[in-house]
C-alpha cells in the first residue's frame, strides 16, 4: 500500500482537476445542445492569461485569479454561447466543425501570443506539507484543489435542485418555448450556464497548469478529452458524478501508470486511461442512455452545381492541365506539392466518411500513421514497394474494423468522441512501440526509378487521381447510395430490410485503407518517418480543412491538402504558420454555421430589412400608384 498511496493521492487531486473540467463541459452541453470540443483550449487560454497577469505583468496571485475566472471567464462563455446559438440549427457534424475550428483557432491564437514553446508556471498555492497518509504527503495547494473541487461539486448539485435558475437550466434545451411561456427568457438561462461552465473552465486551466508547473498548449488542450472520460463515466448528464467520474479517471491513471511503468511494452498505459474510459465506456454504456442533447438536424444536402455538365467537364480538364504543369513552374516548392498530393487519399476518404455517410472520424491521421508504419515495415523487410504500401494499407483494416464497432452503436457525437479517444489511445500508447515507429524514425523509400521529385510528383499524382475515381464510384454505386441513405435517415433505411451495421463497417474499411496508403506514401518521400509526424491533433485540423474545402468530392480532395500544405509554402513570414491555422479555424466555424443555409437566410433578412430604403421614394410611389402595398 505504501508504494501504490503517493501515486492514489497524486490521482485523486489530478482527477479533482479532471472533475471541475468535466463539470463545466457537461453544464453546457446539457443547456445549449452543443459539445464543445474546444473546452480544453479554453482551459488552456484561462492558464495562460493568469500566467501573464501574474509572471508577466506582477499582478498579486489572488487579483489575477478573480480577473480570469470571473471576469475573463464569464466573458468568454457569453462569446461561447453566441456561437452555441449559431450551431444549434446546424447537424451534429456540423457542430462538431465548429467546436473543433474554435480549438483550432484559440491554439493559434495562444501560439502567437506566447510561442509554441514550454513555460515555466511558478506554483501560486503553497507546495508545503499539510499531512501524510499511508506515507504519502498531501500538500496544502493538494487540499485547495480538492476542496475547491468537491464544494464546486455540492454548490452545482445543490443549485440545479433548489434555485429557480438551476431548474430552467434543466429545462432549457428540452423545450425552450415552454419555458419561455413559464416567464423565464431561455437565452438568459443559457448564458448562465456558459458563463458558470467556463468559469469552471478556468479553474480547471489554472489547477492544471499549477499541478504540472508548466504551460503547454497541447497538454492543457489534451485536459478536454480527460473530461471526456470523466464525463463518460456521468453519461454525459450528471454534474455531480463528473467529478466522481474525474476522480476515477485520475486514480485509474496514476494507479496503472505505476503498475505498469517497468513494462517496456505497456509503458504509456497510463496516459491513455481517459481515453479508454471514454472509448469502453461508449461502448458498454446502455445505447438508450446516450441520446444526445438538443434537436436532431440532418445534414443539407450539397446544392447543385450551378455549371452545365459540360462546363464541369471543361473546368476539370483545366485543372488537370494545371496539375501537369506544377512541376514545371514552382521550382524548390516542389517537394511540397508532392506532400500535398501524398494527402489527397486521406482527405477524399474522409470525404467519404463524414460527407457522404454522416459519419464522424477524428483519428484519421492514426489510420494514417498505421499505414505508414506498415508500410516502412514491410519495405524494410524486402517487400517491393506497391505490395508494401499495400500492407500498409492493409494494415488499416482491422483497426478500421475496431472503430467500426462503436460506429455499429453510436452515431453523431459519440461516435466522434470515440474516435478521437481511439487516435489518441494510438498517439499516446502504440507509436513508440516497436511494431510502429520505436521511439526513432522508420526507414522508408521510394520505388526504384523515382527519385527525382518531378517523376515521382506524376506517380503521386496518377496515385491521387485513382484513389479519388475510387470514390467517386463508389459514391456512384449501390453502396453510395446506400451511405447517402444512411447518412439522410438510418432507420428508414432499416425499415426497408437493408443493414446498416454492414454499410457502416464498409465504408470505415474503405476508408480507413485509404488513409493508411496515404500513409505509406507520405512515409515514402523523405526516406524515413517518426512518431511526431502524426500527431493527434492534425486529425482535427484535417476535419476544420475539410468543411472549408467544399462539399463536392473532387473539389474537396485536391483543395484540403493544398490548404494545408500548399499555401504555407508562399508565407514565409514568422509566425505565418499560426496564422494559416487561426485562418483554418475560423473558416472551419464560418463553415459549419453556413452549412444549413444559415449566412442566405441572414443574408435574405437584411435585404428585406432594407429594401424599402434601397427602393428609393420614387420606386415606392410608382409601385403604390400600380395597386402595391406600403
Amino acid at each position: 500500500m505504501s508504494d501504490y498511496s503517493p501515486f492514489i493521492v497524486f490521482g485523486i487531486i489530478t482527477g479533482a482537476i479532471y472533475g471541475l473540467s468535466a463539470m463545466g463541459l457537461v453544464l453546457t452541453y446539457k443547456t445549449s445542445g452543443v459539445f464543445n470540443v474546444g473546452h480544453g483550449a479554453v482551459c488552456a487560454a484561462a492558464a495562460y492569461g493568469f500566467y501573464e497577469l501574474r509572471q508577466n505583468q506582477g499582478m498579486p496571485w489572488q487579483l489575477a485569479f478573480l480577473i480570469v475566472v470571473f471576469v475573463l471567464g464569464p466573458i468568454a462563455g457569453l462569446v461561447l454561447e453566441r456561437l452555441a446559438v449559431v450551431l444549434a440549427p446546424v447537424s451534429t457534424a456540423m457542430r462538431i466543425v465548429g467546436t473543433v475550428g474554435l480549438l483550432v483557432a484559440i491554439r493559434a491564437l495562444l501560439d502567437l501570443s506566447f510561442g509554441d514553446v514550454g513555460l515555466v508556471f511558478n506554483p501560486f498555492l503553497s507546495q508545503d506539507e499539510a499531512f501524510t497518509i499511508f506515507d504519502a504527503t498531501v500538500s496544502i495547494d493538494d487540499l485547495y484543489t480538492f476542496g475547491l473541487g468537491t464544494i464546486a461539486a455540492v454548490a452545482l448539485f445543490l443549485f440545479f435542485r433548489v434555485s429557480r435558475l438551476g431548474v430552467a437550466m434543466r429545462g432549457v434545451v428540452d423545450d425552450p418555448q415552454l419555458l419561455s411561456m413559464s416567464g423565464t427568457a431561455p437565452a438568459r438561462v443559457r448564458r448562465a450556464s456558459w458563463m458558470i461552465g467556463s468559469s469552471f473552465a478556468a479553474v480547471s486551466g489554472i489547477l492544471f497548469a499549477q499541478n504540472q508547473s508548466q504551460l503547454d498548449i497541447n497538454v492543457l488542450s489534451l485536459l478536454v478529452v480527460q473530461a471526456f472520460g470523466a464525463a463518460t463515466i456521468a453519461r454525459f448528464t450528471n454534474l455531480p458524478m463528473a467529478f466522481v467520474g474525474g476522480i476515477i479517471v485520475g486514480v485509474l491513471q496514476a494507479v496503472i501508470g505505476k503498475a505498469t511503468g517497468s513494462n517496456e511494452q505497456l509503458q504509456g498505459l497510463g496516459l491513455t486511461v481517459p481515453f479508454l474510459v471514454l472509448f469502453v465506456g461508449l461502448l458498454v454504456i446502455p445505447r438508450k442512455k446516450l441520446v444526445e442533447v438538443g434537436r436532431m438536424v440532418r445534414a443539407r444536402p450539397p446544392a447543385a452545381s450551378i455549371l452545365p455538365p459540360q462546363a464541369r467537364i471543361g473546368v476539370l480538364c483545366v485543372g488537370l492541365a494545371v496539375l501537369l504543369v506544377i512541376p514545371h513552374v514552382v521550382g524548390a516548392k516542389l517537394p511540397g506539392y508532392n506532400v500535398a498530393l501524398t494527402q489527397v487519399l486521406l482527405f477524399v476518404s474522409l470525404h467519404l466518411l463524414v460527407r457522404t455517410s454522416g459519419q464522424i472520424s477524428l483519428c484519421h491521421f492514426g489510420f494514417a500513421a498505421v499505414g505508414a508504419a506498415g508500410f516502412g515495415h514491410s519495405a524494410n523487410s524486402g517487400a517491393p514497394f506497391f505490395l508494401a504500401l499495400l500492407i500498409g494499407g492493409l494494415w488499416c483494416i482491422p483497426l478500421a474494423l475496431i472503430v467500426s464497432v462503436p460506429a455499429i452503436r453510436l452515431s453523431g457525437l459519440y461516435l466522434a468522441l470515440a474516435t478521437l479517444g481511439f487516435g489518441i489511445v494510438l498517439s499516446q500508447f502504440a507509436y513508440s512501440k516497436s511494431y510502429m515507429f520505436g521511439g526513432g524514425q522508420l526507414l522508408t523509400r521510394r520505388p526504384d526509378g523515382f527519385s527525382d521529385d518531378k517523376d515521382y510528383y506524376y506517380l503521386l499524382l496518377a496515385m491521387a487521381i485513382a484513389g479519388v475515381l475510387v470514390v467517386l464510384a463508389v459514391e456512384r454505386s449501390r453502396l453510395g447510395r446506400l451511405l447517402r441513405a444512411m447518412s439522410d435517415s438510418p432507420l428508414a433505411l432499416t425499415t426497408l430490410g437493408t443493414s446498416v451495421n454492414i454499410s457502416r463497417v464498409i465504408v470505415f474499411c474503405i476508408s480507413g485503407f485509404l488513409a493508411g496508403i496515404s500513409g505509406g506514401l507520405y512515409a515514402s518521400l523523405f526516406g524515413g518517418v517518426t512518431q511526431d509526424t502524426f500527431n493527434y491533433v492534425q486529425s482535427l485540423l484535417a476535419l476544420a480543412v475539410l468543411a472549408i474545402a467544399g462539399s463536392r468530392t473532387i473539389t474537396a480532395a485536391f483543395v484540403a491538402p493544398a490548404l494545408l500544405y500548399v499555401v504555407p509554402l508562399y508565407f514565409t513570414q514568422e509566425n505565418a504558420a499560426a496564422w494559416l491555422q487561426l485562418g483554418f479555424g475560423l473558416g472551419a466555424i464560418f463553415a459549419a454555421a453556413a452549412s444549413q443555409g444559415g449566412v442566405d437566410d441572414w443574408l435574405a433578412r437584411g435585404a428585406q430589412r432594407n429594401a424599402a430604403r434601397a427602393e428609393g421614394p420614387a420606386g415606392r410611389r410608382m409601385r403604390l400608384s400600380l395597386g402595391g402595398t406600403a
